[in-house]
Formats: C-alpha cells, sequence, structure tokens
C-alpha cells in the first residue's frame, strides 16, 4: 500500500514539473514566434473572394507535416465524409485541425482519468478498475467530441429548415419586383444574417467566379443536406432550365416549406406528449396508489377495522 501510496505521488509531481517545462518551452523566441506565413496572412485575400472572408492559403515550411498528416488522414480513412460534416456544421476546421483537437480532447481525457487513480491511490482506496480509468477517459472524450460535432450538425440543419420559407418569399417577392435571379439572392445574401443567407452569398460568390448559379445552388443544397431546400432548389433549377416564371415556383415552394415546418412542429409535439407521460406514469401514478394502499395495508397490519 505505502508503494503504491509513494507511486501516485511520484506521478503526480513527475505530471507537474513535465507541465512546467512544456510551458516554459513555449515560451522560447524560437518556438513561440509566429511564422512568416502566420504575419502576413491577415494581409493577403484571395482575387476570388471580394468580401475577403476567407485569406489566401500561404505556401509554407511546414509542407512536409502537411503532405504527411494528409497521408495519415488517408490512412485512417473517412476524410471526405468528416469534411461535409465540418461543412454541414458550419465549422471553419477541416478534418486534420479536427482530428487534432479530438486527438487534443482524448489526451484531456486521459490525463483526467489518470488523476482519478492517482488520487484514489493517494487516498488510500486503490481499486482494480482504476487502471482502466484513464483510457475509458480518453475514448469518452473524444466520442464527446464527435458527438458535439453531430449535434452541431443538426442544429444547423434546423436552423436552415426555419429560415427557408422566409427566405424563399422575400426571393419571390424580389423577383416580382423585376429583379433577376442572381441579383435577388445577392440581395438576401446582403439583408440577411442566418446561415441560409450566408450560404446563399457563398453561391452567389461561386456563380460569380466562373461557375453557373445552377451548379451552385445545387452544390449549397447538397451540402446542407436538407430536405425542404433541396427540393425547392431542384424545382428552381428546373424553372431555371425550362423557362418558366421564378417567383411563382419561389411562392409555391415556400408554401411547401411552411406546411413542412407545420409538420415537423406536430411530430415534435406528439413526441414530446409521450416523453410527459413518463413522469406521469412511472412517478406521480405510483405515489398515487402508494399513498391510496399504504394507509389500508398499515391498518390491517395493527388489526383495525
Amino acid at each position: 500500500m505505502i508503494g503504491v501510496t509513494e507511486l501516485a505521488v511520484a506521478v503526480v509531481l513527475g505530471a507537474g514539473m513535465a507541465a512546467g517545462i512544456l510551458l516554459a518551452a513555449t515560451r522560447v523566441p524560437r518556438w513561440a514566434a509566429p511564422t512568416l506565413s502566420r504575419r502576413i496572412a491577415p494581409y493577403l485575400r484571395d482575387v476570388t473572394d471580394p468580401r475577403g472572408l476567407t485569406p489566401i492559403a500561404v505556401p509554407t515550411a511546414g509542407m512536409g507535416w502537411r503532405a504527411r498528416r494528409d497521408r495519415l488522414l488517408g490512412a485512417i480513412g473517412g476524410a471526405e465524409a468528416l469534411t461535409l460534416r465540418l461543412r454541414r456544421a458550419g465549422w471553419p476546421l477541416d478534418a486534420a485541425e479536427f482530428r487534432a483537437r479530438q486527438l487534443g480532447w482524448a489526451v484531456v481525457g486521459l490525463v483526467a482519468g489518470a488523476a482519478a487513480a492517482v488520487l484514489l491511490a493517494v487516498a488510500g482506496r486503490p481499486a482494480p478498475a482504476a487502471v482502466v480509468f484513464a483510457p475509458v477517459a480518453a475514448a469518452v472524450a473524444a466520442v464527446a467530441y464527435d458527438g458535439w460535432l453531430t449535434a452541431a450538425v443538426r442544429r444547423r440543419r434546423a436552423r436552415v429548415q426555419d429560415e427557408l420559407p422566409t427566405v424563399l418569399e422575400f426571393l419571390s417577392l424580389c423577383l416580382s419586383a423585376g429583379e433577376g435571379l442572381r441579383d435577388a439572392l445577392r440581395r438576401v445574401g446582403e439583408v440577411g444574417s442566418g446561415e441560409l443567407t450566408g450560404e446563399l452569398r457563398r453561391a452567389v460568390l461561386a456563380s460569380g467566379t466562373g461557375s453557373s448559379l445552377s451548379d451552385a445552388l445545387t452544390s449549397v443544397a447538397g451540402t446542407l443536406d436538407v430536405p425542404a431546400l433541396s427540393r425547392a432548389v431542384d424545382h428552381l433549377v428546373a424553372a431555371i432550365d425550362r423557362g418558366a416564371p421564378l417567383a411563382q415556383v419561389l411562392h409555391d415552394q415556400a408554401a411547401d416549406a411552411r406546411e413542412d415546418a407545420k409538420r415537423v412542429l406536430i411530430e415534435q409535439a406528439g413526441r414530446k406528449e409521450i416523453v410527459m407521460l413518463l413522469p406521469l406514469v412511472f412517478l406521480i401514478l405510483p405515489l398515487s396508489v402508494l399513498f391510496a394502499v399504504f394507509p389500508g395495508v398499515v391498518m390491517l397490519r395493527l388489526g383495525i377495522g
């Protein structure tokens, strides 16, 4: 027991010393100074991005590390699917940065699990199960970060679905006033501030730099993966190809989007109603039966009545 306690104290002291050395090493000028690309990147913008939304990717001396990183991601697999999920969540990360942060979360979980095991040993209550604290905590942290991304995708998709009817009606109004589709989309992007308007702004920028407007809108619909938006874009592209009146098409799609929102709201209300029955059935009803039956049971035991 004494040996285990001394080992735990040694681990704590060693971890503190290692953390101090790393913190001191990060302040060394050669390591802490920003690179040339990081210093000049804020002043360089892509010529195809007049609003300056993204900086130019300047080649740096770390291209060898990036190549090895990309090969490692290719060996792991799923980089394209992960990039698409990040794009749907609206996170300004690539697959490598996400995996690096996920690894950081796993390291934090590993340290937390090891600290819990060490504290148990120092307290004089070592348990055989404490050995698995560190790997289990690391796995839970990594899975939790991935679940955070999934939740972000779900929330952003819900926001896009809520914004869709208003955006379609505004586009229909602009087209009825005599504006073209690209001008109407540009006006929506300038006036609006939601998730969907941001994607439409990028679609307008893409259509102004070589891509067709139909392809840009189809790419937006495929990226966001919202059924109502995909259906509206399909009808809009078909109307563009056939020369149909776009204002009426957008008005009809806005009405359909509102009907879908009502249907989703009714479905959510039905699920919430079922969830509300759980405490009623498993908490309130048993307590009511207990209050009704318990006095009779007590009286029978006492022989009264």
